[in-house]
């Protein structure tokens, strides 16, 4: 057998990508970096992370569907790190970026996008930074100026791609 390259096993390996949750008319988006994509109680699903502090949270917790929306990283590296590091509670995202709302699903996507997830939430649970194990990740990736998150595990409805 061949060694594999574990950063290639998977979509979300890809790059980034643009988290979304709500309605055409409110609705807040955040680029994420951390997911998984599988299988969990028998169904597709895909799992993704969100702190506290973060807008588009607001959003996970009142809505039921969410999208993953993927794009051409080398070309749209500075709308991902746009909409990763600015907030939707000071800047419209999209009018700022030139990306394309649209509906899919009852629910929010880009128009530039290459591959949308569509996910209903079936679970959430809050990361206890006492759980971690190796107490290094936890001081790395958690402080008072970066809270905890919350895991979103949606099984996977509808997936879609540019051909």
């Amino acid at each position: 057998m061949n060694n594999v390259d574990i950063n290639k096993l998977s979509i979300i390996s890809d790059g980034s990508f643009l988290l979304t949750a709500g309605t055409l008319e409110d609705y807040n988006t955040m680029t994420v970096g951390w997911g998984q994509i599988g299988v969990l109680w028998a169904v597709p699903v895909l799992s993704v992370y969100v702190r506290y502090n973060r807008y588009t949270y607001e959003f996970m917790e009142k809505n039921d569907i969410f999208t993953a929306s993927f794009f051409d990283n080398a070309k749209y590296s500075k709308m991902l790190g746009f909409c990763g590091t600015k907030s939707g509670r000071d800047f419209d995202k999209a009018k700022e970026t030139g990306i394309t709302p649209i509906s899919v699903d009852d629910t929010v996507s880009f128009a530039e996008a290459s591959k949308i997830i569509v996910c209903k939430k079936i679970y959430t649970e809050e990361i206890n930074g006492e759980k971690f194990l190796d107490k290094q990740k936890f001081t790395a990736y958690y402080s008072e100026d970066n809270p905890l998150h919350k895991v979103y595990i949606g099984q996977i409805i509808s997936a879609y791609e540019r051909v």
